[in-house]
C-alpha cells in the first residue's frame, strides 16, 4: 500500500511508533475487507452523495486530516489553555473515512452501497473496525461522531476539529458541482 501511504504521509506526524503502526493496519484492513485493490482504493470517491465529484476518498482523507491539524495547531497558537492530543486527530483524522471501504462498492463500474453500507454508514463500521483493531477509545470516538450521527452529542476537541474539516470540504466540494452543472 505504498502509494496509499505516499499520499498519506501525514501519518508520519504520528509520535507513537505503535499507534502509528495500527493506524496503517486499520486502514489497509478496511481496504482489504472492502474487498478493493490498492489502486481501486486511489480511485473510489469520498462521497456518493455529490454526482460525478472530482475527489478521491485518499485525496479527501489526506485534505480532512490536514485541515483538522491546521486548525487545532492555529488554536493552540492563539489560546493559551487549547490543548489536544496531536495523535489523536492525526489517527482520527485518517481513520474518519475508512468505514467508507467498506460502505461501498463498484458494479459495472458505478460506485453504490454494498451490503454492509445498506445497514451501517461509516462512521458506525468505521470505529467498528477501530475498535475491534485495538484503537484507543479516543480515536474511535472521533470516527463515531465526525458526521450527522455526532451531532446533538459531546464531542471532544480532537473530534471537533475533524467534524468541521470534513464539512467545510463536503460543502464547498458540493458547492463547486452545483455551480459546475449551472
Amino acid at each position: 500500500m505504498e502509494k496509499i501511504w505516499k499520499e498519506l504521509s501525514i501519518v508520519e506526524k504520528i509520535s507513537d511508533d505503535g499507534l502509528r503502526a495500527r493506524v496503517r493496519e486499520t486502514f489497509e484492513t478496511a481496504i482489504v475487507r472492502g474487498g478493493w485493490t490498492e489502486e481501486q482504493a486511489l480511485e473510489i470517491p469520498f462521497t456518493l452523495l455529490i454526482p460525478d465529484v472530482p475527489v478521491t476518498l485518499v485525496e479527501h482523507t489526506k485534505a480532512v486530516a490536514e485541515m483538522a491539524l491546521a486548525n487545532a495547531e492555529f488554536m493552540a497558537s492563539s489560546y493559551e489553555n487549547y490543548d489536544f492530543d496531536r495523535d489523536v486527530l492525526i489517527a482520527g483524522g485518517i481513520l474518519h473515512d475508512a468505514g467508507k471501504f467498506l460502505e461501498y462498492k463498484i458494479i459495472d463500474g458505478r460506485y453504490v452501497k454494498s451490503e454492509v453500507g445498506k445497514f451501517l454508514r461509516h462512521p458506525f463500521s468505521g470505529c467498528a473496525l477501530a475498535f475491534e483493531m485495538g484503537l484507543p477509545p479516543a480515536i474511535c470516538h472521533c470516527i463515531a461522531v465526525h458526521a450527522g450521527e455526532g451531532d446533538g452529542g459531546w464531542r471532544s476537541i480532537e473530534a471537533i476539529a475533524i467534524n468541521k474539516a470534513d464539512f467545510t470540504n463536503f460543502h464547498s466540494l458540493k458547492e463547486i458541482a452545483e455551480r459546475n452543472r449551472r
